[in-house]
Parts: structure tokens; sequence; C-alpha cells
């Protein structure tokens, strides 16, 4: 009788041990999801002083069948900006700062940007999205890669109308390095406003 009572407690401890390994296996592995954004704010400081110059993006039902609202990039000629971006989910309720998650995970994240030709002096070209051109970041994450929430921009010394200003931001998990292009990772962000520099 006790040796059938040793042989009952073995098989029971066995049957848990197994029961809780099967448990882990059944746990899906965590996955990357996007962010939700549908509030961009892009705020031009002018480097000699002044008011900063702000555009806005804002899709306020999110994937519903309202169109997005924005607001036109208005630069002034031969001015050196540092342009800060900051993003939220406005969806939740309080609105989600998307800008710090963006941050914190800047070895996931790199903003990438493209502009009408002749817009901007320094950096000069049409921007890196899609292309080799270089962009003034100063920001990075823990590897010396850069974020693109802060660059520096120089507008031109003449003035121009009706031009393009895209910004990009790609989610890189576990791919983003120093010779990331704008063709890698998921798509986060890919908004393009109009832009107007003027004497």
């Amino acid at each position: 009788m006790k040796s059938f009572k040793n042989y009952l407690l073995i098989g029971l401890m066995t049957m848990s041990f197994a029961f809780v390994g099967c448990s882990d296996d059944d746990v899906p592995a965590a996955e990357n999801e996007e962010e939700i954004i549908n509030s961009v704010t892009l705020t031009f400081t002018p480097a000699g002083g002044g008011s900063a110059i702000v555009a806005t993006y804002l899709d306020a039902d999110g994937e519903g069948t309202g169109n997005p609202v924005l607001s036109d990039i208005e630069l002034n000629t031969q001015t050196t900006y540092t342009l800060n971006i900051t993003m939220a989910n406005t969806l939740e309720s309080p609105a989600e700062d998307i800008t710090v998650e963006v941050e914190e995970e800047g070895d996931e994240h790199q903003l990438f940007f493209g502009f009408s030709s002749g817009v901007f002096s320094d950096p000069s070209g049409t921007g890196n999205i899609g292309s080799t051109g270089t962009i003034n970041y100063t920001d990075q994450d823990d590897s010396g890669n850069p974020i693109g929430l802060s660059t520096t921009w120089i507008t031109t010394n003449q003035g121009s109308t009706g031009g393009e200003f895209r910004v990009l931001l790609k989610h890189q998990p576990d791919i983003k390095s120093a010779t990331s292009t704008s063709s890698d990772g998921e798509t986060d962000i890919d908004i393009t406003w109009t832009i107007n520099v003027s004497e």
C-alpha cells in the first residue's frame, strides 16, 4: 500500500511538471507592433531667436473616413532652424505621447526626410528617403545611430512656394544600423506637408 502511494505521488508530480512545461510552450511570442500615431507636430525654432514656426498633422478619427488635417510649413529664407518632432496617439484617453516611446526605443526607430529641391541649402539635395542624401541629425540612440526627433536645417536665399516636406518614421527592431535606409523596417508614419519659404 505504501509503495502504491509512492508511485501515485511520483506520477502526480511528473504530470504537474509536464503540465507546467506545456503551458510555457503555449504562450505566444511577443510581437513588435506598430505605434498608432494620429497627431504629429513639427516645430521649427530659428537659431537667431524669434518665434517658432509650427506645422501640424491630425487624423482625428484614425483609420476612419475623415481626412487628416495638415497646416503648411511657412519658413523664412536664409535662416537656420532646429526642427523638433513630437507625436501622439490622441485616440487614447488620456492621449499617449509616442515621442517618449520613440526616444526610449531609439535603437528600433529612425525618421527619414524628403523635400523639394531648392528649399534648403543645408542639407542639400532632396533628402534621404529612397536616396543617398544626408540629413543633419542632432540626436542619436545608444549605438550612436540617428533617431531624427531633432534635426537642423538652413533655408536657401530664394523664396519658393508649393514645395513638399515629407517625414517618414520607420520601425526597425533588430535591423537598425549605421547603414539603415528608408526601405528597412515597417512604416509608422509617412506624411507630406506643403512647405513655403518667403523672404
